[in-house]
């Protein structure tokens, strides 16, 4: 919701975003069934999960945690799925995908026992830095971190009654996040389950329907004010708050990061921050040795998904199959579309996934060294190079013209880019002295004005135009490049399945989440095929890397398979 509510539900801070680590490729509880290639898996489980990214992996460890044969297939060579580290230049680790770990769920932290088998996180504090271009020596810059004292000094430089309103703001945000966070870790109500059934089926029913008055009630007589919220232009609600452009379009980044929307978009107050991955450090903490690409979803004479059948025809069978592929590729492509509803098809097909967002990720021989706040002599990094790190953030017109020229299909001139440095907290991401930058970057069309494709030259030259850009900001920038890797919308949906490039499996607009994700009546995990699933980010409750759609979807299942 307002600056990226999102972002909050389950840290209780905005923006507060934590690294992962791995230290030991160890999954909690128990190993999970796998193969390196397709004759060494056995050919019956008791479930199958289609694609190792994070939620599927966190599925699969639920799974087999409850003593259910578990076999995870994947179609790359290696795990994670967005949230992957690469080792794209020799010697920079990149999160190639993603970059920042927030929203995990702490239930899965402790039941699948994370710490114990390898993850770390290194929390950010401070963990907000918006540097400034301005005809002065030197330039502002605002630093927003956990000191709320400290942080309100920052504000103040652009407004005393900012600052003075912050702590209000923060609490008032607070407690929507509080009144919604326990509908993250179960499926939505199921509306049509109230109108079936004998008497006692239809109150037990009611029962599901106790975390949304829960909620009604803990946001009480304020409750007008957080509808105007979940519907209105981010910029509206920041205007309510605030007169300072640098701290508006700070925290209204949060709000359209991954979204194909203006900050004066209606509903934007309630699009989520881009929680990012967890490099790959959860993947390797959850998971097995990738296998093969599935192509179909088997079924059978009564119409329940018995398995699938993998590219090279070998069939494996199986009473529950979870997909963690995107709604697209589950129900569009593996799943036969004679044996779906016509409306439900649809449904699907009419999903928006539109995706502004291009990532960059670049090995770099120095730390940046901003205008605003210039390096040390020794080169050591400092506490903004922790942070998110805002650029072209100057005032919310800057995101709005942004959004405006790629809605044209031409890339941004002047895009919005959060900046972080993960090297600047774990040093053994990169060469001594060097470190990695991940890029994220927005507004690129999918398509370019006139149906021209992403070809390397319009890539280089869109990347060219973010590092002039970090350039004038930090200038010796573009020097201390190494290396790049540039991630297109169509090549974030080729190299990781995320239809249009979408990070979160499909738009966060309200039309698209829980009654409706992926399709009103089938939010529950549950798709119009018996024994097939839903487990990804395109299910309830949306994108990030939480695991909440994987661990409510294995829970679902495995209330299923007790029936069986």
């Amino acid at each position: 919701m307002a600056a990226g509510l999102r972002t909050r539900l389950g840290t209780g801070c905005p923006s507060r975003w934590l690294w992962g680590w791995h230290l030991s490729p160890v999954l909690p509880g128990a190993r999970l069934a796998h193969a390196g290639a397709a004759d060494q898996l056995q050919r019956e489980y008791d479930a199958v999960v289609i694609g190792a990214g994070h939620n599927g992996l966190v599925a699969a460890a639920y799974l087999q945690r409850a003593g259910v044969r578990t076999a995870v297939l994947e179609k790359r060579h290696v795990l994670g799925g967005a949230a992957v580290t690469e080792e794209i230049v020799p010697g920079f680790k990149f999160s190639r995908a993603s970059y920042l770990l927030s929203l995990l769920r702490p239930q899965i932290y402790t039941e699948l026992e994370l710490q114990r088998h390898g993850l770390r996180v290194f929390p950010r504090d401070p963990y907000s830095f918006t540097p400034l271009l301005e005809d002065r020596s030197p330039p502002r810059s605002l630093l927003l971190g956990h000191d709320m004292a400290k942080t309100q000094q920052q504000i103040a430089q652009f407004s005393q009654k900012d600052a003075q309103a912050y702590p209000e703001y923060e609490a008032f945000m607070g407690r929507l996040v509080s009144a919604l966070d326990p509908l993250l870790d179960a499926p939505p109500v199921d509306t049509a389950a109230l109108g079936q059934g004998f008497l006692l089926q239809r109150l037990r029913a009611l029962q599901a329907l106790r975390p949304l008055v829960r909620a009604g009630l803990a946001l009480g007589l304020q409750l007008p004010r957080y509808y105007e919220v979940l519907t209105a232009p981010i910029s509206k609600i920041l205007d309510q708050w605030f007169e300072s452009e640098p701290l508006k379009a700070t925290l209204a980044t949060d709000a359209v990061i991954g979204a194909m929307a203006s900050p004066h978009t209606p509903g934007s107050g309630e699009l989520p921050g881009w929680p990012g991955g967890s490099r790959d450090a959860l993947s390797e903490v959850l998971s097995p040795p990738p296998t093969q690409a599935v192509c179909h979803v088997l079924l059978g004479r009564d119409g329940r998904a018995q398995g699938v059948v993998l590219q090279d025809g070998t069939e494996v069978r199986s009473k529950l199959v979870l997909s963690n592929a995107s709604p697209q590729i589950t129900f569009l492509e593996l799943t036969p579309q004679e044996d779906l509803p016509k409306d439900f098809v649809q449904r699907i097909q009419q999903v928006d996934t539109r995706s502004p967002v291009t990532k960059i990720n670049v090995a770099v021989d120095q730390l940046p060294s901003f205008l605003a706040a210039p390096n040390t002599r020794d080169g050591r990094p400092l506490p903004h190079h922790q942070c998110s790190i805002h650029l072209n953030c100057e005032g919310t017109h800057l995101l709005h013209q942004a959004f405006t020229e790629a809605t044209q299909g031409h890339p941004s001139s002047r895009p919005m880019i959060e900046l972080c440095i993960p090297s600047a907290l774990d040093p053994g991401l990169a060469p001594q002295g060097c470190h990695v930058v991940s890029l994220f970057t927005q507004y690129t069309p999918y398509m370019l004005a006139g149906g021209r494709p992403w070809d390397e030259q319009a890539k280089n030259a869109y990347a060219d135009t973010v590092f002039d850009c970090i350039e004038a900001y930090a200038p010796g920038f573009k020097a201390s490049v190494i290396g790049r890797d540039i991630l297109t919308p169509p090549d974030l949906e080729r190299i990781f399945g995320l239809p249009g490039g979408n990070i979160f499996h499909g738009g966060m607009s309200l039309d698209q989440l829980y009654f409706a994700r992926p399709a009103p009546s089938y939010s529950g995990y549950r798709s119009p095929i018996p024994g097939l699933y839903l487990c990804g980010s395109g299910a309830h409750p949306g994108g990030g890397v939480m695991g909440a759609a994987g661990r409510n979807a294995a829970q679902v299942a495995l209330e299923d398979f007790r029936h069986l």
